[in-house]
Order: C-alpha cells, then sequence, then structure tokens
C-alpha cells in the first residue's frame, strides 16, 4: 500500500454511482480503495457485473462487516439506495470512521419532511444532526474538518448551482421559481424497470414524479437559507433517451431589468475560485454533451426584457457532479486538500 494514503472503501460497489466512485478515485493521489462492498454480492468479483474493471479491482467485493471494514479503511462512502444509509451510517460513525454518504438519507434536516417524500423511517435526531450537507460550492467552508457529510442528490446540485446566487442577491423572486429538469436514464440506477426498458424509452420523453419528487424538499431547503424565508418551487422531472447528463432549466422573475451580461457577470464574480462553475458569455448556452464524464457545472442565461424573466440554464453529469465526482470534490474539502485533487478530467467529447 502507499504511504500517507487515505484508505477507502465504497459500500454499494455494484450501482452506477459505487462503480463511478471506483473509476474516479483510482486517480487520487492521496487514496487508495482497499474494500470494495456488496451486500448482495459478497464473495464475488466485480467484474461479473462490470467487465470493464477487469485487471483494475481484482478483490472481491465484501460483505458489509463492520469490523472488517474498520480494519481496512479511514473513510466509507456509501452509493446505497435511500433507507440502507439510515441503519449503516451510525455503525460507521461510531466505528469512528470518516463517511461521505451519496444516498438521500441525511440530506433533509426534518425527519418528517424525509418520511412524507422518501417514504422510509428517518434517520435518528442524533446522527441526522451530524451530517453537514455537502453542496461543495455552497457550503465547502462548512465542509472542512468534518467526519461525516451528505452528498447532494443529482437534480438539487443542477438546481442549486443554477439558483443560489441568483436568490441569495435577490436578483428575482423566489416564489416565481419553475425548474425543468431532464435526465439521462442512469439516472434511474441499475435495477430492472419498464420505465427504462429499451423499447420505451428508446425515442421517447416522459415526466415522471409529478409534484413528488423527493429531490423537492431538499431543493426547497437550500433556496429557504439562501432568501431567509421559506421558498416553495414547482419542480418537474423528464426522462430522456441518453445515458448520461442532466440539464435544468430554471424560469423566474426579474427583481428589476437586467441584461444577460449582467446575470453573466454577477455570477461570474460570486463563483470566482471555484473551478467546476463555468459561466458561459452571454449569448451562448451550455449542452448536457459538453460536461460528460466530468466534474463541471456549465450556466448559461438568457434574460427577457419583454416579460421580465430570466432563464437560466445549468447542466452537470448526474452520476460524477451530481454523485461520485461531487463526493470526491467534499472529500478533497474535508481533507483540507485542494478540491480538485483527482478531477482535473476534461469533459468526454463527443
Amino acid at each position: 500500500m502507499m504511504a500517507n494514503v487515505l484508505r477507502a472503501a465504497i459500500v454499494g460497489s455494484t450501482g452506477y454511482g459505487g462503480v463511478e466512485l471506483i473509476r474516479l478515485l483510482q486517480h487520487h493521489p492521496q487514496v487508495e480503495i482497499t474494500s470494495v462492498i456488496s451486500s448482495s454480492s459478497a464473495g464475488t468479483p466485480i467484474t461479473d457485473g462490470f467487465p470493464h474493471l477487469h485487471t483494475i479491482v481484482t478483490d472481491d467485493l465484501d460483505a458489509v462487516d463492520i469490523p472488517l471494514i474498520q480494519s481496512k479503511a479511514d473513510i466509507v462512502f456509501l452509493a446505497t439506495p435511500s433507507g440502507v444509509s439510515v441503519k449503516l451510517v451510525p455503525q460507521f460513525v461510531d466505528a469512528g470512521l470518516k463517511v461521505i454518504d451519496l444516498s438521500g438519507d441525511y440530506r433533509l434536516k426534518s425527519a418528517e419532511a424525509y418520511k412524507t417524500w422518501y417514504k422510509h423511517d428517518p434517520a435518528e435526531e442524533h446522527y441526522l444532526q451530524q451530517a453537514v450537507y455537502g453542496l461543495a460550492e455552497i457550503y465547502g467552508d462548512k465542509v472542512n474538518g468534518q467526519p461525516f457529510i451528505s452528498n447532494p442528490g443529482c437534480y438539487p446540485t443542477a438546481a442549486l448551482l443554477a439558483l443560489w446566487p441568483a436568490v441569495k442577491q435577490g436578483w428575482l423572486d423566489p416564489a416565481s421559481l419553475i425548474i425543468d429538469a431532464k435526465s439521462g436514464v442512469s439516472g434511474a440506477g441499475r435495477g430492472l424497470g419498464l420505465n427504462v426498458h429499451y423499447s420505451e424509452i428508446n425515442e421517447n420523453f416522459r415526466p415522471y414524479k409529478i409534484n413528488k419528487h423527493q429531490h423537492i424538499p431538499e431543493i426547497e431547503q437550500v433556496l429557504s437559507d439562501a432568501a431567509g424565508k421559506p421558498v416553495s418551487v414547482t419542480f418537474t422531472t423528464q426522462l430522456v433517451p441518453m445515458t448520461r447528463g442532466i440539464m435544468t432549466t430554471c424560469y423566474g422573475v426579474q427583481s428589476e431589468e437586467r441584461t444577460d451580461e449582467d446575470w453573466v457577470r454577477m455570477y461570474e464574480e460570486y463563483y470566482a475560485g471555484r473551478k467546476f462553475v463555468r459561466i458561459r458569455p452571454a449569448g451562448q448556452w451550455p449542452a448536457t454533451k459538453e460536461v460528460a464524464g466530468s466534474n463541471y457545472c456549465d450556466i448559461g442565461f438568457a434574460a427577457d426584457a419583454r416579460t421580465g424573466r430570466i432563464t437560466i440554464f445549468a447542466v452537470i453529469d448526474n452520476v460524477v457532479k451530481g454523485a461520485a465526482g461531487q463526493a470526491i470534490q467534499n472529500l478533497n474539502l474535508m481533507m483540507g486538500w485542494d478540491e480538485t485533487l483527482g478531477l482535473q478530467m476534461s469533459p468526454v467529447y463527443p
């Protein structure tokens, strides 16, 4: 094993988020993956499900065994479905391990809201209050030095990076917000389902979970923090026939008339020094292909003097910036490292 590196275990290694963590952490100079874990496939090679990892991950999948993981790792990434981390995180925290949870189990500070939206029993309050919400560009200072980070959802990452500065600066009316979000099929995970069957999604385009998506309270929780008062949004999600990517198109009423150039200038100033948010020049708008495989969020604007509205576009790779990449960015912030460490890849194009 390399000297002076952080030993990492990945729980949920047979999902898309877990496999993306493997891909990205392979290139992190301060991290070594020492355990890949799957409760459903323990004792089998990960290459049974992911042949592309042949010669990259040679150990069999471990079971969820707290003493074993504690002996092999310093930090645990949980890329598990919602409802699983609720049970596992307390054991890892009590074992003295650092934790970054990619599920939604610790994002909402209201246990009642979690139960309502996620339909699972919520985490114990003691652990819920320890979790720091890791939207890196907004709460990065709070992440530094903390042992337990709750990684944001993919849709909220794109929507919040698009809207936080505008709401924080009072440049739009938060009561007017409409978020139209479109995601590639990998956002649904690797599980089988009719809605992600090839013949159902190919050459098709459908909305889902209208007014019921579990990411709504997460978005509202953070925007309420930005506004200093409760904020409600209209949030619509749609599944598009591509593998990776999220595009959020956000609409709001401007507090006063401003140009595209005004919006570009304000966002460039707001995100100055945050290398993973890229603001497009006036008259240019981002596309999902332009961030694929990377940890970037690209943002563009279209102010409409006729209606008084602003349209803000944001695109991310849902598996990277929306999951594994942001988790590693949070790891870097947690450890006091350069937040770009291990994440300096260019988007994959075309």
